[in-house]
């Protein structure tokens, strides 16, 4: 082949056509920079070294010209080529930042105007969040390094180089690649409730009244958070609270809320003082924060029906011996939903992620009580997620992440061990383009997925390496300090693009035997993967992740390589979420047990309704959920914040009710967590805007 009929591959990605006078130029400059001469013949046995084919990278031909020079014995002209490569790198990467900088002060949002991983829940664009954007692009690469160089020594560089490809062409995606911290995680409060945070780098002894357990927990909650690439869930909050309350006024202050036991000027009764400090902690975590690029804490709490309760928390006992009181904390739960979703009128309050724990059978909640009270919220408009098993053997650690507890036994130095858990790393497969792939090149799509598979378990094992070492280096005290437990956290292998990936291979997406086949093959190949690779000390598991960000990003991706994209953001569900002929019923029945038979990493059902049911509809639709086995669920009706005057409503409404102004604004779960739209990122402020929101009539009848 000629050589001039050669293309190269640019920085950026492009092609270009070959230029051996660029080369020749760049040579001979080089001589000239150190003042040594050189001829047309010694060029031309530099060249004779240089292997160019069809679509090689710029960066391998100056490494190439790098060894050529050496070669020929020119280590001085090699190292000003070297000196020269740098700082023209250096300049690029400025010119970069720079063009970053320019259209970041000009984007609508912070979350628009985020390269890497746009999230909704940074609220604010300001100096603080631009600081925050401007490195991880450097922190991306060296993940990357280390990630790679870790799975070389595993498992050789063909595999290190194949995960490479399979990433930078979008087969698979690393999330969180911006942060060097594990995922999220499901935290026992124990170590801090006797040793403060001290263990975790902090100056706080333990909590030893409630005044210090609230102004404490804030404190410890922003500490663990600030290490934490994810979500912080804090399964047992509401009872140490109910704990130190009744250390306070008595283990039957909720018999008398209404006593008055403040001293001062204020006369605060039994229940101010206890709404006092719901809402001191939850304003507090709630307040953007330097640690975290000025955002939020991702914040999670559990409320448990008595069943569930004694299941996980049965043989919990308290430093000074006493176990939880039931009553208490049942009388509590209900105090902290009641005040939480009137304050919600006041305020865009986005965490806690609340998440109702119910335990069912035949059909049915066990604990009816807990069932009607759920009902009663949701008919209230209160948003928060309902996780309902028939065992209490898994928790939601995160917005939507699903843990089976190893553990349900009580430690007197790491206390619950059911409650530690969560996700070290997700490490994402794109169904839709890997599907297609295969199929386009004629290969069967299952083989081509289970080997793309068997690459993630791999490197999600060298990640696992990785982490492991910086815990013996001492950087990861969370860990060290009994917060989380390195065994019972999960390496999530995630998967995005399956509605798509089914629409392409011209299956209808709905409660069908045909559609069904096709995702239990698909998620059967990763959770038999899962199985696999399992040992004793490290768990795999399977998630629909929530795609904020990256659903947008196979999307667009994908397109521009020429796959079948129908929608611009990728579904995080098992059905098409524009599409309005799918009923209610329909929906639970498409996440009930025989589609996320194989998600053991858990996928939310966002039931998007545009008006609140009854209580006696949503108690109906927990029993629709018992009977399909559909295991996670919210509904989400959007809320209206009037941009005016400030006036927040639980309806959907196109005018404020208070002032009359059509400028209105909405709270909605973006995806897991509730923020105003305005907050998304423009691309996903479009995917909001095509959602279908059910009428109470679709699907079950009004009562």
């Amino acid at each position: 082949m000629d050589i001039k009929s050669f293309t190269i591959t640019k920085r950026d990605g492009s092609a270009e056509r070959f230029s051996l006078d660029k080369i020749m130029n760049a040579i001979i400059k080089a001589f000239d920079s150190v003042n040594e001469p050189t001829d047309l013949s010694c060029i031309s046995k530099i060249l004779s070294h240089l292997d160019i084919h069809e679509g090689i990278k710029v960066e391998d031909i100056q490494n190439q010209v790098e060894e050529a020079l050496m070669r020929e014995g020119f280590y001085h002209v090699a190292k000003s080529f070297m000196l020269y490569r740098q700082r023209h790198t250096e300049d690029r990467e400025t010119m970069e930042k720079l063009r970053f900088l320019a259209a970041y002060c000009e984007a609508a949002n912070a979350a628009t105007g985020s390269k890497y991983d746009a999230n909704a829940n940074v609220e604010h664009k300001n100096i603080a969040t631009l600081i925050g954007e401007l490195p991880k692009s450097n922190f991306i690469r060296l993940n990357r390094r280390l990630l790679t160089d870790r799975i070389k020594k595993m498992y050789g560089k063909e595999l290190a180089d194949r995960y490479t490809y399979l990433l930078t062409h979008h087969f698979i995606y690393k999330n969180d690649e911006t942060s060097l911290a594990n995922y999220c995680a499901s935290i026992t409060m124990y170590p801090w409730l006797i040793g403060g945070t001290m263990s975790i780098g902090g100056n706080s002894t333990a909590p030893t009244n409630l005044k210090s357990f609230c102004g404490g927990f804030v404190n410890m909650v922003f500490m663990v958070s600030s290490m934490l690439s994810g979500a912080c869930a804090t399964p047992e909050f509401l009872m140490y609270l109910n704990y130190f309350i009744g250390l306070e006024y008595g283990k039957e202050y909720y018999k008398e809320p209404d006593k008055v036991v403040d001293l001062s000027l204020k006369q605060r009764t039994i229940d101010k003082v206890i709404t006092d400090c719901f809402e001191q902690i939850v304003y507090s975590i709630n307040q953007p924060t330097g640690a975290r690029n000025y955002q939020a804490v991702f914040w999670n709490i559990a409320y448990y029906d008595r069943p569930y309760f004694e299941s996980l928390f049965g043989e919990f006992h308290f430093p000074d011996g006493s176990k939880p009181d039931w009553a208490g904390l049942s009388w509590l739960q209900k105090r902290f939903m009641k005040w939480f979703n009137a304050e919600r009128t006041k305020a865009v309050l986005t965490f806690p992620v609340e998440t109702m724990a119910l335990l069912s059978r035949d059909g049915d909640v066990i604990d009816a009580e807990w069932g009607d009270f759920t009902a009663e919220m949701y008919a209230e408009g209160h948003s928060f997620f309902t996780y309902m098993s028939d065992n209490a053997d898994s928790l939601s650690s995160c917005c939507r992440l699903r843990n089976e507890i190893q553990d349900n036994g009580f430690s007197y130095t790491l206390g619950a061990g059911g409650v530690s858990t969560g996700s070290k790393s997700v490490l994402t497969i794109n169904l839709n383009r890997c599907i297609q792939h295969a199929v386009n090149n004629k290969t069967d799509y299952k083989e081509f997925l289970a080997d793309i598979t068997d690459l993630c378990h791999k490197v999600q094992l060298a990640y696992n390496e990785n982490l492991k070492e910086l815990q013996a280096h001492g950087m990861l005290p969370l860990f060290d300090a009994g917060y989380i437990n390195m065994s019972r956290q999960y390496l999530t292998i995630g998967v995005n693009g399956l509605v798509e990936a089914a629409e392409f291979m011209g299956l209808q997406i709905s409660d069908n035997p045909d559609y069904l086949a096709f995702v239990q093959g698909v998620l059967g190949i990763i959770e038999k993967k899962n199985r696999e690779y399992r040992t004793k000390d490290v768990m795999f598991n399977c998630e629909m992740i929530p795609a904020e960000n990256v659903g947008v990003k196979h999307a667009k991706w994908d397109r521009e390589d020429g796959y079948f994209v129908p929608r611009d953001c990728y579904n995080s569900y098992f059905y098409v979420v524009e599409d309005g002929s799918t009923d209610i019923i329909e929906k639970f029945r498409l996440h009930g047990a025989p589609y996320i038979e194989h998600l053991t990493g858990g996928s939310a059902l966002h039931m998007n309704l545009e008006e609140h049911l009854s209580k006696a509809q949503y108690r109906q639709l927990l029993r629709v959920a018992a009977k399909e086995g559909c295991n996670y669920f919210t509904f989400n009706i959007p809320n209206t914040v009037c941009n005016d005057c400030g006036h927040i409503d639980k309806r959907y409404l196109h005018e404020c009710p208070a002032c009359h102004s059509k400028n209105v604004d909405y709270m909605t779960r973006i995806i897991g967590y509730l923020k105003r739209v305005s907050n998304f990122s423009e691309a996903r402020q479009q995917e909001a805007n095509r959602r279908f929101y059910a009428k109470a009539g679709a699907g079950l009848a009004a009562e």
